[in-house]
């Protein structure tokens, strides 16, 4: 590999760094750059032997290529950045009528053609707990579905306190944050919990790392956690119960997000995926709050939102019963084909032998053809992995 490909390959790697590292600062983008530099060299070797086996011609060709795609790159570089501009335009617009919101669900304002007056068949702590609109956030989130499975029973007495949720563009590192205001409560002192999500690449979710408040919780109040008590046995000594803490699936175990060993030579393979799923688990509940929960978190309540989500499927769900019907198709034509020829057989084997009719078997013909139907019935229902509750 000679110097001026080197020299080409760096030269070219900031225009074809994406929009993140456009919008970096010259130190830190030229500490990106270095870091790339020993990965760019591995492959540089490869590409040029490509290069070589392609004749003069072709080669001159893909040379001008590789300058349209230069000039391609930096224009995706602009339009990165005029989105991250007009995202942010738009995001003040957003504040004034996410404040409204607030001051309706917390019943700091009431809208007009309210009044203050009581129904005379409700009681009265029962009119006071109309304030607002109770359980706003937490009946937004629990019609969610990716959500749904991360909030459990317990999780619900908490969630009620919660008064409003932000989330913030972040520059240094690039990421974004996530602010939960909760009002009083007897779980944890904390009035906000946050989580903070750190991007190598902000225009493709390329996760770096996850960073959670720590929950201050009152005694004996913990939703992620349980204590188990053991009574002793009999005969010991000790007469006092064997307590014992456990870990329990909860909403709030993602304000502890699973994080990166310092030192990642010592993960295996399977660690290694382990953490990759719980981390891009991880992402996923943070994103839908972000870009699902708080913008449009009204029709969430009202369940609106889901009619959106299901549409979405239908494509994916359609293209599957095809598949399924097709699989169908294909079965009960080679079964019609086992079908024949058992009656062929059994035609050779009456005339051949003229056995009487009452000794024939009355699943000669039909047996294999059931049983090849459960067959593949169980295996079409194995293709498929079980459904089961996130952890």
């Amino acid at each position: 590999m000679s110097s001026d490909k080197d020299q080409f390959n760096i030269a070219d790697l900031g225009a074809a760094l994406p929009a993140a590292a456009a919008a970096l600062s010259a130190e830190d983008r030229a500490g990106l750059v270095n870091a790339l530099k020993n990965k760019l060299q591995n492959l540089a070797g490869q590409h040029s032997d490509v290069l070589e086996t392609l004749s003069p011609n072709v080669r001159k060709r893909v040379e001008f290529l590789r300058e349209i795609q230069a000039q391609h790159d930096e224009l995706e570089a602009k339009f990165f950045e005029e989105r991250a501009a007009l995202e942010a335009k738009y995001q003040q617009l957003y504040d004034p009528l996410y404040t409204k919101r607030y001051e309706i669900v917390n019943g700091v304002v009431e809208v007009e053609g309210v009044t203050n007056e009581a129904p005379m068949d409700l009681e009265e702590d029962k009119a006071t707990e109309e304030k607002g609109v109770p359980n706003f956030w937490l009946t937004a989130m629990k019609t969610n579905e990716v959500l749904a499975e991360e909030i459990s029973e317990r999780d619900e007495g908490a969630l009620k306190f919660l008064k409003d949720i932000k989330w913030y563009r972040i520059d240094n590192p690039k990421g974004f944050k996530l602010e939960f205001y909760f009002d009083t409560n007897p779980y944890f002192k904390n009035s906000i919990l946050t989580k903070t999500y750190h991007m190598i690449d902000d225009e493709e979710p390329i996760l770096e790392k996850a960073i959670g408040t720590e929950i201050e919780w009152y005694p004996g109040k913990s939703l992620t956690q349980k204590v188990l008590k053991k009574k002793p046995r009999k005969g010991s000594k000790n007469a006092k119960p064997i307590t014992k803490t456990e870990n329990c699936e909860s909403f709030f175990n993602f304000f502890n997000p699973p994080q990166v060993p310092e030192d990642e030579e010592d993960i295996d393979e399977d660690i290694a995926e382990e953490l990759q799923n719980q981390m891009e688990q991880d992402y996923d509940i943070g994103s839908t709050i972000r870009d699902k929960i708080i913008p449009h978190a009204v029709s969430w309540f009202t369940g609106e939102a889901v009619q959106g989500d299901e549409f979405e499927d239908i494509e994916d769900d359609d293209e599957d019963g095809d598949e399924e019907e097709e699989d169908e198709e294909d079965e009960d034509e080679e079964n019609d084909d086992d079908e024949d020829e058992d009656e062929e057989e059994e035609e050779e084997e009456k005339s051949r032998k003229k056995v009487k009719s009452s000794k024939r078997s009355p699943t000669t013909s039909t047996g294999p053809k059931k049983s090849g139907r459960s067959r593949a019935g169980v295996g079409q229902q194995g293709e498929r992995p079980p459904e089961c509750k996130q952890q």
